[in-house]
């Protein structure tokens, strides 16, 4: 447990030294204690899928690694010698941070990951983990064509993967995915608003996150039998998924909206409409899952066994969920 405090600690280091560095090389060696932080929480010897995932994020990490500090050397000789190379160098430095926080079409490790962690791992993955990347993307030079690309592939390979997974885990990998094209959109514009959607992305994932744990189900067939045993827990999920699709009057509507009229401000019609086209595809499959378990009544399991739920802190966590949404609506009024 001690271990565990340590290395969280560390992780959370880690990222403050890389967004808080002046130079670049410091905010590699940020990233790298971030890395160095993570591997033992994600390590187990009673799960083996627990060290497979460990390996397989350490190489990929380890490779973006060795991209980014081979850019930033680079350019740094760009610098000293007045090379012309420094727009490659740009792009393989954002092409490292992509692959680090997993955005398509470098995305190829995610969903691999994610499936060999527990649920405490995967919250640490979705939230934490995205904050070192793109907050380095907003510093670095910003090359408008590749984003764009990059946004319009994760939203396009997450709705299209997302729609037959069974395991909620890939499912909440790819819905980040998606989330990750919608912030690059909202860092291409305005750090602000991203902001606002990393705030209330990571609200949104905690709480179902949390209610997952609390009910010990990593997979959508046991979703059915587990949320029909409490109305509540039920309605709680209800509540926080779709607010993940961005579906309104929801929370997680209203960064979406903020990204949509500031694009539209910035006169990225066709971006803008392709985002919100290509969104439809992930809540179709949220909407399914929602729709399954409000409709669909319980299988009586004789030997279904109904874990404790610590209720308090999932009612407190949303509740701060519906607080937040009161306080940003209240905000804008006003201004």
């Amino acid at each position: 447990m001690y271990y565990k405090i340590l290395f969280i600690t560390s992780l959370m280091i880690g990222t403050m030294i890389s967004i808080s560095s002046y130079s670049w090389m410091g905010m590699w060696m940020g990233l790298e204690i971030n890395l160095l932080s993570i591997i033992p929480l994600m390590s187990s010897t009673k799960n083996m899928m627990a060290s497979e995932a460990a390996l397989k994020y350490f190489i990929t990490q380890a490779l973006a690694s060795t991209m980014l500090l081979f850019s930033i050397i680079m350019s740094s000789l760009y610098f000293s010698y007045n090379l012309n190379f420094n727009m490659y160098f740009s792009l393989i430095f954002n092409t490292s941070l992509l692959t680090k926080m997993g955005a398509a079409p470098f995305h190829f490790w995610f969903p691999e990951v994610m499936e060999g962690l527990n649920w405490l791992n995967s919250t640490i993955m979705l939230t934490w983990q995205k904050i070192a990347p793109m907050v380095l993307i907003m510093y670095s030079n910003q090359t408008t064509v590749y984003f764009i690309i990059v946004i319009i592939l994760s939203m396009l390979i997450s709705g299209i993967m997302g729609m037959n997974q069974t395991s909620l885990r890939k499912i909440l990998a790819y819905s980040s995915i998606n989330h990750i094209g919608w912030m690059l959109g909202a860092i291409m514009i305005s750090p602000s608003i991203w902001n606002y959607y990393f705030v209330i992305y990571c609200i949104i994932t905690i709480n179902i996150t949390l209610i997952f744990k609390s009910i010990n189900i990593f997979y959508v067939n046991q979703l059915y039998i587990s949320l029909n045993q409490n109305p509540m827990i039920k309605f709680f999920f209800m509540m926080n998924f779709l607010s993940l699709g961005g579906l309104p009057p929801f929370l997680g509507f209203m960064p979406k909206w903020l990204v949509i009229n500031s694009l539209i401000q910035s006169n990225f019609y066709f971006l803008t409409l392709l985002m919100t086209v290509m969104t439809l595809i992930t809540l179709y499959f949220y909407m399914r899952i929602t729709f399954a378990t409000l409709l669909l009544s319980k299988t009586q399991v004789n030997y279904f066994f109904q874990p404790k739920i610590k209720m308090n802190l999932i009612m407190s966590s949303n509740f701060i969920t519906l607080f937040s949404l009161i306080l940003i609506t209240i905000s804008f009024n006003f201004n």
